[in-house]
This record gives structure tokens, sequence and C-alpha cells, in this order.
């Protein structure tokens, strides 16, 4: 594609220099990705400013330099052997140069967005195995991995930066991908990455406290997952869960697309009724717009439910056969790292998750506290450079509704990691804890301490495969470290 074309899809921006028309050969924020022909984007950081990198892309082969309107225009005097393009918001014009780059891929695939602060991961595998089971040939971009057809590649970002996300879409559509399901996180819509996509539909599933170190309110934290859904187009359709408390606030927003509803609490167009909970199995009614049905899922717990149900008011809505989904769900038996059931010997249960805050986190408990009658142990920690605020509420929450907790770290990054469990600690008011700092270390205390029909939950890493301490990344994988303890404990 020429530098003109592109060029000319940016909405106010001027030219401090002539542009010399080329065939370019990419588009990159990253000045260490850049090439020769490359359209380089400067883009101001939480911690890096993409201004201080310009003369490097220029180096490295960058022909036009895009940057926003309120940089020191003294910085960029001395550049050369390139032409500078100035616009009020580098963020929308890197997803929008990115979107037309690779053809508007958007437009050729149904995108389904899924939000909120728990059960993104959930409801897109879910989602996808409805497709396949009808025959569609679905695509899922999440915090797991991002995978279509034989292609998987590990995540590194729940939702991807906008270059990767249309070349990820590009790609999809060269494949004869259907649909692409994805998890859209707050940072991903505050930072644009999804501003040039056209999607065919959006999930909502909840709003809890999480990210409030980026979003410094609840508030600002909503308008960024309302984002998805005020950028809906006619003809697209909203999935929204009617008992979450910014359902009504988030409904007055969206304007022209239809909205279906699902709950457990309140009126809704999917609802579920007579829920029967045990460690296998979870049971309920479901009622839609016109019938009921019952259900016998392998995924347990009433957060589950929720899932179910919004996977299940999208598939209605799709137009999916609804034998054909219930069939699909039924039979459906795990998610990575989500309330996932470890294989024991011993007449204990253990299941990892990847609850990482205090609404999670009371879910799950609350979700196994339903299932048994005996002990709850639970060991878990919080990240460290992140939201602080949520440490003392997990910490009570763990405490008030386990048995027993052992505090442990998670991955504490740049943070002291007895800085972090302190946070934790002062949020407990019983004494029903312990503190070992090293995580495999409490997962072997905590299997130690199970009894017959007790259950152990691993909290907080879910399928994650490494622990970051220090700005170093070793190996780690609470599900490999289980087994490995119940090995050395002859279980």
């Amino acid at each position: 594609m020429r530098a003109q074309e592109l060029i000319e899809s940016l909405d106010s921006c001027h030219l401090s220099s002539n542009l010399e028309d080329f065939e370019v050969g990419g588009v990159s924020c990253n000045s260490k990705q850049v090439s020769n022909n490359f359209i380089f984007v400067a883009i101001k950081g939480t911690h890096i400013d993409g201004h201080e990198f310009i003369q490097e892309a220029i180096d490295k082969g960058a022909k036009a330099v895009i940057v926003q309107n309120s940089t020191n225009s003294k910085r960029l005097k001395n550049l050369k052997r390139s032409s500078l393009i100035v616009v009020k918001d580098t963020r929308k014009s890197i997803a929008n140069l990115a979107a037309k780059f690779y053809g508007n891929p958007s437009s050729k695939i149904k995108v389904v967005g899924v939000t909120g602060t728990n059960g993104k991961t959930t409801i897109t595998y879910l989602i996808e195995a409805l497709l396949k089971e009808a025959g569609f040939l679905p695509a899922v971009i999440g915090t797991v991995n991002y995978r279509f057809k034989d292609k998987i590649t590990p995540s590194q970002n729940t939702t991807p930066g906008p270059v990767e996300l249309q070349s990820l879409l590009a790609d999809m559509v060269k494949d004869n991908i259907s649909h692409a399901i994805l998890e859209v996180s707050s940072h991903a819509l505050s930072q644009e990455r999804t501003k040039a996509i056209d999607f065919h539909s959006a999930i909502f599933t909840n709003l809890s406290q999480d990210h409030l170190d980026y979003h410094r309110t609840l508030e600002d934290y909503f308008q960024a997952k309302a984002k998805l859904f005020k950028d809906l187009h006619q003809g697209s359709f909203a999935v929204i869960n009617n008992d979450d408390k910014c359902c009504r606030r988030l409904k007055e927003l969206i304007q022209g697309p239809e909205i279906i509803t699902y709950a457990i609490d309140n009126e809704a167009d999917i609802t579920a009724c007579d829920i029967k909970l045990d460690i296998s199995h979870t049971g309920f009614i479901l009622r839609a717009i016109k019938r009921e049905m019952g259900f016998k899922v392998r995924l347990l717990g009433r957060h589950n439910i929720y899932n179910i149900l919004a996977s299940f008011a999208w598939a209605f809505k799709e137009g999916l056969d609804e034998t054909l989904v219930k069939s699909a769900l039924e039979r459906f038996s795990f998610i990575p790292g989500r309330l996932e059931r470890i294989n024991c010997p011993r007449d204990f249960s253990v299941f990892v998750d990847y609850a990482h805050t205090e609404d999670a986190l009371t879910n799950v408990i609350g979700a196994l506290r339903q299932i048994s009658s005996k002990k709850i142990i639970v060991v878990f920690g919080c990240g460290g450079e992140r939201d602080k605020t949520k440490r003392p509420k997990m910490g009570r929450a763990a405490s008030e509704l386990a048995d027993y907790v052992i505090i442990t770290s998670d991955n504490p990054r740049s943070e002291d990691p007895q800085k972090i469990i302190e946070d934790i600690r002062k949020g407990i008011r019983k004494n029903n804890y312990c503190i070992i700092s090293d995580r495999k270390d409490a997962i072997e205390k905590s299997l130690s301490m199970a009894e017959a029909g007790d259950i152990v939950l691993i909290a907080g890493k879910g399928h994650e495969n490494c622990q970051i301490l220090k700005g170093k990344t070793i190996h780690f994988d609470d599900r490999e470290a289980v087994k490995e303890c119940l090995e050395s404990m002859n279980y």
C-alpha cells in the first residue's frame, strides 16, 4: 500500500514536511521492529515515551513518522530523512493505520468481543466450542493464547497491540476463519487497541475492582469497558449481565444495536433457576425466551452458570441450534487454570484457579463451599506492580470464606515479596492463616494439611507457567508444582 493512501485515512493530521510517497513496508510503534519503508508511530506510554525513539526508528528505515501534537517541536527539529506527520492522538492513528494496512480484516470476519472483570476466558472457550459444534471455524485471542486452525501462539497480552491484532485478523481471513472471539481488556480499550475493529457482537460479564493501579477509579474502569459497547454499529448486538450493578448504565450507552440479557437473580431474556451444585457437576434449569431446558454441566459453581448463560445468550442471538448448543455445553470439560481439577490419588480434591481479584476469589471459594462441607484450604498471593488496594481485600475474603489460608508469593516483579504479603495480611481479621513466601513450599504445606473430603485451592496464577521475580522470569506452573509435591510426599 502507498504511503499517501494510508496517511489519507487519518483524521485531523497535518504534514510538517513534504510526504514522499512510497510503498509502505509496515507500521509499528516499536522502534526495534522498524525496517525499510516503515511508518513509525510515536506513542507516549505509561513508562516509555515513543517520541524519544524517533531517530532510532528513522535510522532503521522509517520513511514517515507520526507524532502527537502535544510533543515539543524542539525535540523534532533535527530529524532527517523522514516525513513528519502530526496528529491529535497517535494511539487512534496506529489503530486506523494498521487496519487499513492489513485490508480492514474485521469487516470480512465476525469479531466477537468479550469484556468484564471475570469470566472472559471461560466465555471465549465456550463460544469457540459451540461454533465448532455447529461446523464453523472459530479463532480465539485471549489470556491463555491466540489460536486458530492448528496455529497456537502463547499470549503476551490478553488483547495484543493494534498492529499485531490486525495482522492476526488478516491471517484469519486468509485461513477462512468464520469468527474471531476476542478477550477485550480494559487496558486495550483505554489504549485504543481495538479502535478500528468492526465488532459483530460484544459480551459484558461483570465489573468489580481490578486494575485500579492503571485506571485509578472504578468509574474510569467502567468507562474503559463501556467503550466497546458505545462503538458498536447498527446491525451488531450486545449480551449484557442483568445481575451486574453496571448493567443499566451500560444499556443506556448502547444506541442502535440489539441487546440480549442474562441473569440468575433478576429478570432477563436468558435465566437460570433450580440450581444444584456438587463436586463433579452443576445442574440448573435454563429459561430462554420461549422454552426451558435442563442442564447438567461439568463446569463447577454459580459463577460458571453466568458464563454458560452468557454463551447461550450469544448463541441464541446468533441463531445456533439450541439442541446443539445444549449438547456442546454439557460435554465441555474444563478451561486451563479456571477451577481446573488436578488429579489427586488421595481422598481430597485439588483445584487451580486464576482468581486474582477479591470478587473472583470470593466466587471461587464460594462455589467450592457450596459443594463441600469439609475444610477448604486456600493458597494465594498478589502480583507486584499491580493494584495494591485489592491486596487486603483479598486477604479478608480468603480468611472469611476459607477454613485456612496460606499467604505466599505470586508474581512479585520488582516489589519486595514480603511487603506484598504484609499488605495482604493487613486485611485478615481471623487467626486462620500462615505465611510461606516460597510458593512451592506453600503448596506442599497445603497438601500436607488436607484430610479426607477437604478441598485445596491454589489461586492466582491459573494457566500461567512462569513466575516473575526481581526482573527475572522463571518457569513455575501451579499444576506441575501440585503433582511434584504429591509425588514427593508419596501420594
